[in-house]
């Protein structure tokens, strides 16, 4: 049977090719990974300043909002685990051209991560070496983590296991100290620490006089959900995994608890030793901790945690957008040089051609850093809008099953319809919250980031993308003999030569 002789062929061969050689604690150390990065160790900062510690309540419902998602993602990957992931998805729910959106905005949102991420190592290890140019430290950092992905999807777990390791161990200290500092009273810089700082800090608990506003904690949401970013990452392992059906429902459940730990922790002991006050943008509040109480070296090992995490990202992002693109020229949505794979199991063209767009935008960042900023905002729109297909496709794939289409699957999300509709009502506010918070960032229009990006570039951006879409659709017709639409309908399959059969990989184990 050849790939276009139904859409089921077409979605499992985008399996083939690819070795499941990540096993349990390379799962579980990908999904701590994406939960902890440097939204928390370096973006928390400024959010404490100029929130308060009512910022604490912010991170328990974006919390609570990641974890409704994991929960449908978890659904959605032991319904079909798939490299693919939310592209796959799409495809198989709401047909190729919203496969075609998904999958180029989750590629240029990750270019554009990549690259700011890639400008960040430079500035993190002048740290240490204040005259390293920049441009030297992109291209190492770069070369580093293309070879891990090169390597192998064992190779990238690897990688993401150690660096989890350590980005876990540095917050772990800091939260004994922290513990021990705020139980015992301790003098810190000046200020005794404690859990009374959560309502005697300046402006007390919910700071709302001054240059606070009563709705600051739940505006800030809107910035809380980026420190969330990547956890998603699970969803794209999962079609390498050794055994996708027992690791991510324990990777999934286990994300509450790490959210409440990690997160929800270290904000609460932060607002508890200093007041919010003294936490200041670019600076990680970890290392302001650690240098109040005289703790230099650990300020020092937050600073290479930075860079670990940094380098996670990077990690992360290429071996995400070498197997999206992947997934995009199997229906003929992207150039068919992507769909090259080394021996080993990598789609080395599609992460290659990331890679070398890394290069240029970290270019283009150093020679018009005031440009990039506003496409480096656009990411924010670019996450909710994934997030959002996979709550899209859970509340599709449920309807299926509780209709009998589809067999009900082992691991559904709790909650249904609701806890999914309220992740999808909550991206929309966030969305609204992005463009509130940018008009008042500026008193000038052009430094109105967010708001521009929201009301502008989100037209922009749909525009291309429908453009485009014109442009693929006539291949992709002929590609996949005219199935384009969704795999189903709410009474069976759309074509009469598929059935939930077909849907197995196992089935088409000799595509090619």
């Amino acid at each position: 049977m050849t790939q276009t002789d139904t859409q089921p062929n077409s979605l499992n061969a985008e399996q083939v090719g690819y070795k499941q050689t990540l096993n349990s604690r390379h799962v579980q150390m990908i999904a701590i990974g994406g939960a902890i990065g440097t939204g928390l160790f370096l973006g928390s900062a400024s959010r404490l300043h100029n929130t308060g510690p009512a910022l604490v309540i912010s991170y328990a419902v974006v919390g609570v909002i990641a974890y409704f998602l994991m929960r449908a993602l978890g659904e959605l990957v032991l319904h079909r685990a798939t490299s693919g992931a939310f592209v796959s998805y799409m495809r198989e729910f709401f047909g190729e051209k919203w496969a075609f959106v998904t999958g180029w905005i989750y590629w240029l949102n990750w270019a554009l991560t990549g690259i700011a991420e890639l400008s960040a190592v430079g500035l993190y290890i002048q740290y240490w070496w204040p005259n390293m140019p920049t441009w030297a430290t992109v291209l190492i950092a770069l070369a580093v983590v293309l070879s891990i992905n090169l390597l192998s999807a064992r190779a990238f777990g690897e990688f993401e296991f150690w660096a989890a390791i350590l980005k876990v161990g540095a917050i772990l200290i800091f939260l004994v100290v922290g513990l021990v500092v705020v139980i015992g009273g301790f003098d810190i810089g000046g200020h005794k620490a404690g859990f009374q700082n959560l309502w005697s800090n300046p402006g007390g608990f919910w700071p709302h006089t001054g240059d606070f506003n009563w709705y600051g904690p739940i505006l800030v949401m809107s910035g809380v959900v980026f420190a969330y970013a990547a956890i998603e990452m699970v969803g794209v392992a999962a079609g390498e995994m050794a055994d996708a059906e027992k690791e991510v429902p324990k990777a999934v459940n286990a994300v509450i608890f790490r959210i409440a730990v990690f997160y929800i922790g270290s904000i609460l002991l932060l607002v508890s030793m200093l007041p919010t006050d003294q936490y200041t943008a670019g600076t990680s509040p970890f290392v302001t901790v650690f240098e109040k109480l005289g703790l230099t070296w650990m300020s020092t090992v937050i600073q290479a945690i930075l860079i670990v995490a940094a380098m996670s990202s990077l990690n992360s992002g290429l071996y995400s957008t070498g197997r999206v693109l992947r997934s995009l020229g199997m229906s003929k949505q992207a150039p068919q040089f992507t769909l090259k794979m080394s021996k080993s199991g990598v789609p080395w063209a599609g992460i290659v051609m990331t890679s070398v767009v890394f290069v240029l935008g970290s270019v283009l960042n150093f020679l018009t850093p005031d440009a990039f900023e506003i496409a480096v905002e656009a990411t924010s729109v670019m996450i909710l809008f994934t997030w959002g297909t996979i709550f899209a496709c859970q509340i599709r794939l449920r309807q299926l099953t509780d209709r009998g289409v589809i067999p009900k699957g082992a691991f559904q999300a709790p909650g249904y319809p609701y806890t999914s509709l309220i992740g999808l009502v909550f991206l929309v506010l966030v969305l609204i919250g992005l463009a509130i918070s940018g008009w008042q960032a500026s008193p000038y229009l052009l430094h109105k980031t967010s708001f521009l990006v929201v009301v502008f570039g989100i037209p922009v951006l749909a525009a291309v993308l429908a453009l485009s879409w014109r442009v693929v659709k006539p291949k992709v017709v002929e590609n996949t003999g005219n199935k384009i639409e969704s795999l189903w309908t709410l009474d069976g399959p759309r074509y009469s030569d598929v059935t939930p059969d077909d849907l197995d990989p196992a089935d088409d184990a000799s595509i090619v």
